[in-house]
């Protein structure tokens, strides 16, 4: 893969059919018939490793929203985003929020960059302090 945009969307892909399948990320990662790139795995890999203390963030910052409860594709965004944001520090959280709202926009509901954004930044504010986050469209 050429770019971490790609890597992500590929990340994004793996994240939600690990989630729907129901595997462990091992076996998972084993059966693709082309391994993904390096930072796409390292998304995947450490998107199912912190799942449970990701969670408990987008739980604790989203308004009104149980995350069983998001779009599939949201969780699995937000769960990236997140990931990055908690786990990967050298990322600038304007970059982590910018690539997240246009992988929403492009794969999911019309309000999902919206919400995204808005879970995202509190999470990056929490874990990155408040003046982290840079607004995004």
């Amino acid at each position: 893969m050429s770019s971490r945009r790609e890597a992500r969307e590929r990340a994004l892909g793996l994240c939600y059919e690990l989630e729907v399948r129901a595997v462990d990320v091992d076996t998972f990662l084993a059966e693709l018939p082309m391994p993904p790139d390096p930072y796409a795995e390292a998304l995947v890999r450490g998107v199912a490793e912190h799942e449970s203390e990701i969670d408990e963030l987008l739980t604790k910052y989203s308004e009104h929203w149980a995350v069983d409860r998001m779009p599939a594709i949201d969780r699995a965004v937000l769960r990236i985003g997140c990931f990055e944001l908690g786990w990967m520090p050298e990322l600038s959280s304007a970059v982590v929020l910018n690539e997240a709202v246009d992988l929403a926009k492009e794969y999911s509901t019309k309000d999902s960059g919206r919400f995204v954004n808005g879970l995202l930044a509190r999470v990056s504010d929490h874990v990155r302090g408040a003046d982290s986050s840079e607004a995004v469209s």
